[in-house]
């Protein structure tokens, strides 16, 4: 295996534990994937991240459209959707799909995220928005998955719980991060009243500050 991509398996490892460990997804249900020149490397199904190693990691070729892969174990059910991303997207160089407790309660109501707080700005858009309900693994849900992240950096999956991507594995994590805080403060505004949401031009004029900021420096960009 050469250097470059056993890295990237390690790394995916790591993140898997990491998102597992500050409770943005549990258990089993979390996938992760990077881009890797014309193929992807994504979480195998059904491993425990405990369990994982980068041996385990699958890879697939973006361009089969037979889903097949190389690996000792068959990559998550949810690789359609990692791939039709990656396909759609050449700026994303990684997903991160997790059922952290506060999106996946917004997916529930069916509830977009609004510019209720400027750190929505790191999604490249003044609204995160909630697609409609599709079984996991299916092209359906891929193509809602696809179509509700449009342009931005994260979406919400009906009934079912989030997608963050970034540039790299660092920044998705971040994102996933950020999209949670997100869906936790709007639950807990709107528990009080209606929040004030910020014009779309405010989000406009913040969205490039964003591209000095993120995972790359690990500060806000108030801090």
């Amino acid at each position: 295996m050469e250097t470059l991509e056993h890295a990237l398996r390690a790394a995916i490892v790591a993140a898997s534990r990491e998102i597992n460990r500050t409770g943005l997804n549990q258990g089993t249900s979390g996938n992760i994937s990077v881009r890797t020149e014309a193929a992807m490397l994504v979480t195998p199904t059904a491993i425990a991240c405990e369990r994982l190693s980068p041996e385990m990691i699958a890879r697939m070729d973006l361009a089969d459209e037979s889903g097949g892969w190389t690996g000792p174990h068959r990559p998550s059910s949810e690789w359609r959707f990692h791939r039709d991303i990656l396909r759609a997207r050449p700026d994303v160089g990684a997903i991160v799909h997790c059922h952290a407790t506060y999106a996946t309660v917004l997916s529930m109501l069916r509830l977009d995220i609004p510019a209720a707080h400027y750190m929505i700005a790191a999604f490249n858009g003044s609204v995160i928005a909630c697609t409609d309900y599709a079984p996991y693994g299916t092209p359906e849900l891929s193509r809602l998955a696809v179509e509700g992240l449009g342009s931005r950096h994260g979406v919400l999956l009906g009934s079912h719980g989030m997608i963050a991507t970034g540039a790299d594995l660092e920044e998705a994590v971040w994102r996933a991060g950020e999209l949670e805080t997100l869906a936790r403060t709007y639950y807990l505004a709107r528990a009080l009243g209606p929040p004030v949401i910020l014009p779309d031009d405010e989000i406009a004029r913040l969205i490039p500050r964003f591209r000095d900021y993120g995972a790359a420096t690990n500060v806000r960009p108030d801090d």
